[in-house]
């Protein structure tokens, strides 16, 4: 079986109370739910995990080394700046599919250049928390 983790950055947590003209209105755990029902039909073996914290995602991104099949995440803000999580998925060489739930790309200008990109298979965004559904499916098939 799969070993699939999400990975969710700052402020994912917070989802259905934050900016809900953005991220819509369904909470964290609705995501949750979602993403294991999910891996359920898959076959996946799936852990979600949620820091606002980047030492503690690049601890947990490296801790993945050898134990799961694939990432997906959302680093939040992060994306725009962290070359230490860039890093570290470039140091485990897992599959990641980084998910967005907004389209990045049409929003604020410092949020088009995204750094952890590059240490990713690809990206999806502005497809909602659906975005995370096909990233697992991706993951799953690979």
């Amino acid at each position: 079986m799969k070993k699939i983790l999400v990975l969710n950055g700052p402020n994912i947590n917070m989802l259905g109370i934050r900016e809900k003209g953005i991220y819509g209105s369904q909470s964290y755990d609705d995501l949750c739910g979602m993403i294991q029902k999910e891996a359920k039909e898959l076959g996946v073996d799936v852990k979600i995990r949620q820091s606002n914290s980047e030492g503690e995602l690049v601890d947990i991104i490296q801790g993945c080394y050898g134990k799961v099949d694939g990432i997906i995440m959302n680093p939040g803000a992060y994306t725009h700046y962290s070359v230490a999580i860039l890093d570290a998925l470039k140091s485990v060489s897992i599959p990641t599919v980084e998910v967005h739930i907004s389209n990045i790309h049409q929003r604020e200008e410092f949020r088009h250049h995204c750094v952890t990109t590059a240490g990713c298979t690809g990206q999806i965004c502005g497809l909602g928390l659906e975005g995370y559904l096909l990233a697992l499916r991706f993951l799953a098939a690979k």
